[in-house]
């Protein structure tokens, strides 16, 4: 056999993604190009590694234990080149990360004297639910992924960041609501998608503490739903590190009531075992080393509004 990396990578690309056509778009190739690197890596085997029926591959059980082969060769030889570049100063790549939508306001602070400091490593960052963060885990299309709650179904390793500190907020000062008891029964609740983290931990604090909510809306980012608070078109439950200034402008106000604000964590997830790239495993290694002096110098003003009320 005469099988080359690239032969190999472009393999387990079309594996990965069931689909000549979404492969070579991760590639940055043409089709073309892709199904010629898989015909001459297929010729090598006398057992098919894929399928075409009715126009749609299929990957053989052949094909998946090839892939699982391949994905440890390319694996090892991506350790060996970080440990390359360790040893020459310079680390190259791409790092995937994919973040929750409350998480933009938090990676950029992590990423940026990173990015500085390796100036050769590309960055992709995907923003979007935990639905689809959780996918993009199992399915491997990421390096590491920024979540607030973890996915009880997946086994992970993390590195703990920072507190996340959830707020009750209105558009209005409200001096006359003393407990969640009190909220008018005709105030809309503004929620999240299906698959948001947020709106889940919403939805436990109404359950929680038996509201009735007869008005509900529901936004799919965390913008509109702050522009829908501030234009008092509801109350809604938010993260802090998204609506600080809009707090000290006062434009929004924070309720405190009984079991607020809800704390979680912000965590930096990858599934366990998986063997980083050298890009990934760069980035892991510096949040570890530099992850306190980047929450001081950026998120100390956050502790202020942590305190839970009685």
């Amino acid at each position: 056999m005469n099988y080359t990396l690239n032969q190999l990578n472009i393999f387990l690309k079309v594996v990965q993604n069931e689909s000549i056509t979404k492969a070579a778009q991760e590639l940055f190739l043409s089709q073309p190009a892709v199904s010629i690197q898989l015909k001459n890596f297929q010729d090598q085997f006398d057992i098919p590694l894929t399928q075409v029926v009715n126009r749609k591959l299929f990957v053989t059980d052949f094909g998946r234990e090839v892939a699982l082969t391949a994905e440890k060769i390319l694996n090892e030889v991506n350790e060996m080149n970080f440990k390359t570049a360790i040893f020459k100063g310079k680390i190259s790549g791409t790092l995937k990360v994919s973040v929750v939508s409350t998480g933009k306001y938090v990676i950029p602070y992590f990423l940026s004297d990173f990015l500085q400091k390796y100036p050769d490593i590309d960055l992709q960052l995907d923003v979007s639910n935990k639905s689809k963060i959780t996918s993009d885990l199992i399915n491997n299309t990421v390096d590491v992924s920024l979540l607030s709650t973890l996915p009880e179904s997946l086994n992970v390793e993390r590195i703990s960041l920072m507190s996340n500190s959830l707020h009750l907020v209105s558009g209005r000062p409200m001096p006359n609501i003393k407990s969640i008891k009190n909220l008018p029964d005709d105030l809309p609740f503004i929620f999240r998608e299906e698959g948001s983290a947020t709106r889940k931990a919403m939805e436990d604090y109404v359950q929680k503490n038996g509201l009735s909510v007869n008005k509900k809306l529901v936004l799919t980012s965390n913008e509109a739903v702050k522009q829908a608070v501030m234009a008092n078109i509801g109350i809604s439950i938010m993260p802090i590190i998204g609506i600080r200034n809009e707090l000290k402008t006062g434009q929004l106000f924070s309720l405190p009531l009984e079991g607020l604000p809800i704390l979680s964590e912000w965590n930096l997830v990858w599934i366990k075992g998986k063997r980083m790239f050298p890009a990934a495993q760069a980035f892991v290694d510096y949040l570890m080393a530099e992850k306190q002096s980047i929450i001081q110098n950026h998120f100390a003003w956050a502790d202020e509004y942590s305190a839970v009320q009685n």
